[in-house]
């Protein structure tokens, strides 16, 4: 970490920010997508019966990115192996970085590989089918309409076909009764059910940015080869009508608190 100045930034325009209430310290690019609430959502819902599935386990976060949400996850659950699969390569080296920046290197490792690629990569990358107990997702959501900047395009618009794609690449990796737990748009909810072939168990929970508004995100969380049928739970809101963060929010995104799906 010599060559990250104290001031937190670098000459290749990454800075080093604590999220999670400074539980966690993250290298991240100056410009183009930098961590948020997304990723430390997706990380509270992820294990939140108390850690009982994944405690001793295994998790794979697929677009990892620099690593916010796995990190977060295994920062938070004592015991839990964590895989942070990121197909851009300066990303993908910023996430290892972090791994070891937060001294996780005894449990999480970063890879460089497509979501979406074939099993055979993953099995040469140690990630054989049926191994593991969850995959978190934080895939691009928006569509090729969205005007996104250059930095940014790669992170945030998805081709049609990439959530069924990699929610393919989840059920393979996922042993039986697994969970995948995932954040999309809220207008978009349709489509992730739709995309959830191989999966039942489904559990939904808006997002909503202040009271009276309508939901921004949705936390989908389903179970591999369950026939339980769908529960939509009480939604979380963001902040006040005054604009002020919530306090079951504050929890959450600082403090560290699991947001339970089941």
């Amino acid at each position: 970490m010599a060559d990250v100045p104290e001031a937190g930034v670098d000459r290749a325009g990454v800075t080093q920010d604590a999220v999670l209430g400074g539980r966690l310290t993250l290298l991240q690019p100056r410009r183009g997508h930098r961590a948020g609430h997304d990723a430390i959502l997706l990380a509270a819902a992820v294990a939140a019966q108390g850690g009982a599935h994944a405690v001793g386990g295994h998790a794979v976060d697929l677009g990892a990115g620099v690593g916010t949400a796995g990190l977060a996850l295994a920062a938070r659950v004592p015991g839990l192996r964590v895989t942070l699969v990121e197909i851009d390569p300066v990303l993908a080296a910023l996430a290892s970085r972090n791994v070891a920046l937060n001294r996780l290197e005894d449990r999480a490792v970063a890879l460089t590989l497509d979501a979406g690629a074939p099993a055979r990569s993953f099995v040469a990358a140690a990630l054989p089918g049926g191994s593991v107990d969850w995959v978190l997702m934080n895939p691009p959501f928006n569509t090729a309409a969205h005007q996104a900047s250059a930095d940014k395009a790669r992170a945030h618009v998805a081709p049609d076909d990439l959530l069924p794609v990699w929610l393919k690449t989840a059920s393979r990796l996922l042993r039986p009764n697994g969970r995948v737990v995932l954040i999309h748009r809220a207008d978009g909810l349709a489509s992730v059910l739709k995309a959830l072939v191989d999966f039942g168990g489904v559990a939904v929970l808006p997002v909503y940015p202040k009271p009276r508004a309508a939901a921004i995100r949705v936390l989908v969380g389903a179970i591999k080869g369950s026939r339980t049928p769908l529960s939509v739970l009480p939604g979380l809101t963001l902040a006040d009508a005054t604009g002020r963060p919530t306090a079951e929010a504050e929890l959450i995104l600082r403090e560290a608190q699991p947001l339970p799906l089941w």
